[in-house]
């Protein structure tokens, strides 16, 4: 059970015609993991809504820098970018003080795990994972490489298209919620099960748009991707 962070008790309920399904067949790990019975509701206790929370407190100087907090020797390969954004309320109101953490594969399309055999070089310098926390305004912004897409086996000639994983908590626990933002013009977008799975009308509100402003001269592109945590226009997450 997840529950979204939120600034205050009042707050719409969530649209879950924005959401994907549990259960999306062309998504195949969903076929294993999707509940069979219907949802038991679990009411909230004082302990599950006020904590603890690990990592709000612990946010260092580089780890919203995936270009610094991973380097060995040197710089991580690929195109540097800046991804940058709000955590808004569905009234479209800043969400500070959360603890936003991303993960990623490099340059090439691999990840820094064990599970991850994909036969595709890994980056010295680049561990792939970095945090930080909303400032006053709900904004964060993070420093990284343009991941590569990968093959995922979830059918013939199965592409993820680039994306970084986003995880977000709140004010307590359970607080929790996951989702993924994608980069405008990704031609694998219509083949992916994953964004497909989703309903049409949210698909839009994972692809992070291109920014000049946020843009850095001789540096780094720049992409803007706000996330909205509940009401019509929320942002789609991970059932």
């Amino acid at each position: 059970m997840t529950v979204t962070p939120q600034a205050g008790a009042d707050v719409a309920p969530r649209d879950w015609n924005q959401h994907p399904p549990y259960l999306s067949p062309a998504y195949q790990s969903t076929i294993l993991r999707s509940p069979r019975k219907p949802l038991i509701p679990v009411k909230q206790s004082l302990l599950t809504r006020s904590g603890p929370v690990f990592g709000h407190d612990s946010v260092g100087e580089l780890d919203n820098d995936l270009t610094k907090n991973g380097r060995n020797n040197g710089e991580p390969l690929g195109e540097r970018i800046i991804v940058t954004g709000r955590v808004l309320d569905e009234d479209g109101r800043p969400v500070p003080n959360t603890l936003l953490e991303i993960w990623q594969a490099n340059a090439a399309g691999r990840y820094v795990h064990r599970w991850d055999q994909h036969d595709a070089p890994l980056d010295p310098n680049f561990f792939g994972a970095g945090r930080c926390m909303t400032d006053d305004q709900g904004r964060y912004r993070f420093t990284s490489i343009k991941p590569g897409a990968y093959p995922w086996g979830n059918h013939h000639n199965a592409w993820r298209p680039a994306h970084i994983h986003f995880s977000l908590f709140g004010p307590s626990y359970l607080t929790r919620l996951v989702t993924q933002m994608y980069f405008p013009g990704d031609p694998l977008l219509p083949l992916d099960p994953i964004y497909n799975g989703i309903p049409e009308g949210a698909r839009d509100l994972l692809i992070s748009r291109f920014s000049i402003d946020v843009t850095e001269p001789v540096w780094a592109l720049g992409y803007e991707f706000d996330i909205v945590l509940r009401g019509r226009k929320a942002t789609p997450m991970e059932a």
